[in-house]
Order: C-alpha cells, then sequence, then structure tokens
C-alpha cells in the first residue's frame, strides 16, 4: 500500500491519500481524542505522540499536529497507523455511531438556506476538500450565515481570509440577504 501525503494551508496538518475510500459518505471530524471512540482509525492516531486532530473525508485522512512537534517525527508514525488499519479489515467508523446528519431547510428562510446550501456543496467543499478540510452550513439567521470549519480548516491561519474574501463575497453575490459569514465558534 502506497500513501501519498499533501501539505495544506495549514502548516499544522498534513492530507493523507491512501489510494481508496476513506468515508463512503459525509465526513468525520475527531477534535480531540475523547471524541475518537467511534473511530478505530482514529483512537490508533490519537495515540501518536503529538496528534491535536483527525478528520477523514471520502478519500483522505487529515492529521493536524500540536504546535512544536514536527512532521519529520509524527509523519512515519501516521504513515504506519493507516497502513496498519487498512490492512487489519477493521472499519473506519463504527456502525451506528455516523456524525449528526447536516442541517436541512424549513421555515420561513427555507429556499434562501436551500440556496446557501446549494452554493456551499457545489462551490466550496469541493475546494476545500482539496486542502484536506469541509466546511458545514450550520445557521442562517438575520443575514449572517455561520459555517462549521473541518480539517484542515480548522484552526488554519487562511480560514478567515477564506471566509471572508471568498465564501462571504460569493455568497453575497448570489444571495442579496447575506450580510456575513462567521466561523461556528
Amino acid at each position: 500500500m502506497f500513501i501519498q501525503t499533501e501539505y495544506t494551508p495549514n502548516p499544522a496538518t498534513l492530507k493523507f491519500l491512501p489510494g481508496r475510500e476513506v468515508m463512503s459518505s459525509g465526513t468525520a471530524d475527531f477534535a480531540d481524542a475523547a471524541a475518537a471512540g467511534r473511530s478505530p482509525l482514529a483512537e490508533v492516531l490519537f495515540g501518536i505522540e503529538g496528534i491535536e486532530r483527525v478528520f477523514f473525508g471520502s478519500d483522505f485522512v487529515t492529521v493536524t499536529k500540536r504546535e512544536g512537534k514536527e512532521w519529520a517525527v509524527v509523519k512515519p508514525a501516521v504513515l504506519g497507523a493507516i497502513m496498519d488499519h487498512y490492512t487489519s479489515g477493521k472499519p473506519i467508523v463504527l456502525a451506528g455511531s455516523e456524525a449528526p446528519k447536516p442541517v436541512e431547510a424549513d421555515g420561513e428562510n427555507a429556499e434562501l438556506v436551500q440556496q446557501i446550501i446549494e452554493l456551499i456543496d457545489t462551490r466550496v467543499r469541493p475546494a476545500v476538500a482539496q486542502d484536506g478540510g469541509d466546511i458545514i452550513f450550520k445557521d442562517f439567521k438575520d443575514g449572517v450565515v455561520t459555517l462549521h470549519m473541518q480539517g484542515a480548516c480548522s484552526g488554519c491561519p487562511s480560514s478567515t481570509a477564506t471566509l471572508k474574501m471568498g465564501i462571504e463575497n460569493m455568497l453575497k453575490h448570489y444571495i442579496p440577504e447575506v450580510i456575513e459569514v462567521r466561523a461556528e465558534a
């Protein structure tokens, strides 16, 4: 098994491409070791000293290291853990422990929310996935779109620029009711 790695805009995060499916649908974000219980692979990755966050996309795994740790030390252990996991035959995420379903449009803003979700899903998420992350729609209220940043996007130095210069400008262009875009706190 050959696992490729790619740098992301977040210097603390590397993207690992095992050359096979990671998640058959959706994504999985593990902000800390306590959240990793629903994934055998995430548990093993958090067992590596210096690992701070783990994210699974359709065909990639992104791993964020703690400040002060060097990729030259951490990367071989992550590669070994991913390789061992795939040869073990264990699932990536345990059955019945899938992530919550995405927000659905309802109420008085249902049509606007559906347009926002569609724009994010078709124009933003594919580009963000290339960088090893994901952005999930959370809410639209009083002209403010709230998004949840995952994977390489979480804590990325350029995420504010992506939100304000990219996503916010695009949404304002297509949906005049959008006043601002914020990251979920």
